[in-house]
């Protein structure tokens, strides 16, 4: 397969454009970027190409994987299924319902693939301990904490984006792929609440009759950043393992599951659609922190 990368910035040169040479089974094509010069120099990183014009990048490709900011993302994503690419995505799809239901009918009018990546949901441990619980069932309450410490120190991905929309939509992402298949669908937002910094708890009222809290922030102390996921039913309580995988590993991992998407035409679990029931309950949250903080 194909492929060209949209981005240029810290995630796309650690993970996407190491993943995407390292894959045996992608052909990876050239780099586009809004600043022509990052492109240059990621793409020559890479031997491969830099691309100042978008559209000829989707001419020369199969697919693209995508490594912007989620705004931008929702608009090319669209574009780029239109064109007929398969689409690796990433997380979250988008910040508004319009915007990720703009992607998800292009997909669908197109046929053609599509995978968002929640990085939890490609690791091997985490992607089998999530089917395991979901089979087990019998789950009364869970309890997620998904906590970064981004905006504490220089990371590089203390962006505008994130330092615009904060946790709920940086972290919740990852927090909502681990519960929603195990616990199901939400019905509603039952409660959404600030905490310090950008933090925010949230309770989920899901459509298998258990509830869940999340606590999702990117200002926690360093000594207090991590992820939890707490599950307790019939079968007792019980936590998210962990696990030494890294984004490379987990995103090529994502990089099969769109080549196999593609080839056998049934939609992965995590595709633009899922993608866009997040972006849904999300954006419900948020209505809600804005309706408390007026």
């Amino acid at each position: 397969m194909r492929i060209g990368l949209l981005g240029t910035g810290p995630w796309a040169g650690m993970t996407h454009a190491p993943a995407l040479q390292e894959h045996p089974d992608l052909d990876f094509v050239g780099v586009w970027g809004r600043r022509p010069d990052a492109a240059k120099e990621l793409a020559d990183q890479h031997g491969t190409h830099a691309y100042d014009d978008v559209d000829a990048l989707f001419a020369d490709v199969d697919a693209v994987a995508v490594a912007l900011p989620p705004a931008v993302q929702a608009d090319l994503a669209a574009r780029a299924a239109r064109a007929g690419l398969h689409l690796l995505l990433d997380k979250p799809l988008a910040t508004t319902v319009d915007q990720g239901r703009a992607v998800v009918e292009a997909v669908q009018e197109t046929g053609v693939a599509s995978v968002v990546f929640f990085t939890s949901r490609f690791v091997p441990e985490t992607d089998a301990w999530i089917a395991e619980q979901a089979g087990t069932g019998g789950w009364f309450t869970a309890r997620a904490q998904w906590l970064g410490a981004v905006f504490s120190g220089d990371s590089p991905f203390a962006t505008p984006w994130r330092r615009e929309k904060g946790a709920l939509w940086d972290v919740g992402p990852h927090a909502l792929s681990v519960l929603l298949p195990i616990l199901g669908d939400t019905r509603r937002v039952a409660a959404a609440a600030p905490g310090p910094g950008d933090t925010v708890q949230l309770i989920l009222d899901h459509a298998s009759g258990a509830s869940s809290t999340l606590t999702l922030s990117l200002t926690a102390p360093p000594a207090a950043s991590g992820a939890d996921v707490e599950l307790r039913g019939e079968s007792g309580v019980i936590h998210l393992p962990d696990s030494a995988v890294g984004p490379v590993p987990a995103l090529i991992r994502a990089a099969d599951a769109l080549i196999a998407s593609a080839a056998g035409g049934q939609p992965h679990p995590c595709d633009a659609a899922f993608g866009l029931r997040v972006t849904e309950i999300l954006a419900e949250a948020e209505s809600l922190l804005n309706a408390n903080a007026g």
